[in-house]
């Protein structure tokens, strides 16, 4: 039998929450994860295609509607 997955964290982000090179660091406590409990820091590029997913957890990071990257107002 197999048992239920959930799916997994989604994290809308503005341009403003992107680094200076279009990405988030995950584990992030946007996600609201706990650095003690978390898997390593990975940098995930948000900017190339607006959306990207952690190989570690499965944390969907993704530009809410109407940001542009590179538009840190």
């Amino acid at each position: 039998m197999s048992s239920p997955t959930s799916a997994p964290a989604v994290v809308e982000l503005a341009a403003r929450d992107l680094n200076a090179h279009g990405g988030v660091i995950c584990p992030s406590p946007k996600a609201g994860m706990q650095l003690w409990n978390g898997h390593p820091r990975v940098f995930l590029d948000v900017a190339k295609t607006g959306e990207v997913h952690c190989p570690y957890c499965g944390t969907v990071y993704r530009l809410r509607a109407g940001e542009q990257p590179g538009h840190h107002g």
